[in-house]
């Protein structure tokens, strides 16, 4: 579990592609201190499983559905990327909570400034757009946002300098693929919510339902 406060940028050094995979090594510092081999750590947004360190830098296997499902095919050496370690049990919950199990990509549709604000407006497919709502929260690359405003294929986020400056915001550009992963909560209140096929016939949610179910 993540919170969506990234910890520092990372640099890809180097990315070896399989035929349906692939292993990347990433220079880093911050996310490496207390790190072991098997610990997670969410790039970009996705949680990938540390399997070896050595050298300010740790690898990872990426799987043919991440690579599928997510950004990170279009990695390359020297793209910078956020990191972030699993959250400690301990530590402040400065986000919202994070799987790293991203629910696919949106693409940057227009950026702009407003004072000192940055706003990056993202289209995204229904899929994802339906888990999205006004004042809720996002993880856009991995990073804690609050989402400002809501259209039929679109959603906007405003951004301070500070998380511009500090994460690969800064390096989008209208156009960019970005890796979304939407509120846990609505997906699991859904899924309750949602009957299976045996309750449809019995006309929906009951009492008994309920109470098989812990409620």
């Amino acid at each position: 579990m993540f919170t969506g406060i990234v910890e520092e940028l990372g640099q890809v050094e180097d990315l070896q592609r399989g035929r349906q995979s692939a292993v990347l090594t990433i220079r880093a510092e911050q996310v490496l201190e207390g790190t072991k081999i098997g610990d997670s750590i969410a790039v970009n947004g996705v949680c990938l499983t540390v399997t070896s360190l050595a050298g300010g830098r740790f690898t990872a296997d990426v799987m043919h559905e991440t690579l599928d499902r997510s950004a990170l095919a279009r990695l390359r050496r020297g793209s910078p990327v956020n990191l972030e370690r699993a959250m400690a049990a301990d530590g402040r919950f400065g986000g919202h909570m994070v799987a790293g199990h991203i629910d696919g990509t949106g693409r940057v549709a227009e950026i702009r400034r407003d004072d000192n604000a940055v706003w990056y407006t993202i289209q995204a497919a229904p899929q994802v757009l339906r888990y999205i709502v006004e004042k809720g929260s996002v993880a856009v690359d991995g990073i804690s946002l609050t989402v400002a405003r809501v259209e039929a294929d679109r959603f906007s986020i405003s951004a301070i300098p500070h998380t511009v400056a500090q994460t690969v915001l800064r390096e989008r550009r209208e156009g960019d693929l970005v890796n979304l992963e939407t509120d846990l909560i609505g997906k699991y209140v859904e899924k309750l919510l949602t009957p299976a096929p045996a309750q449809e016939q019995t006309g929906g949610i009951t009492m008994d339902f309920l109470a098989r179910h812990g409620f």
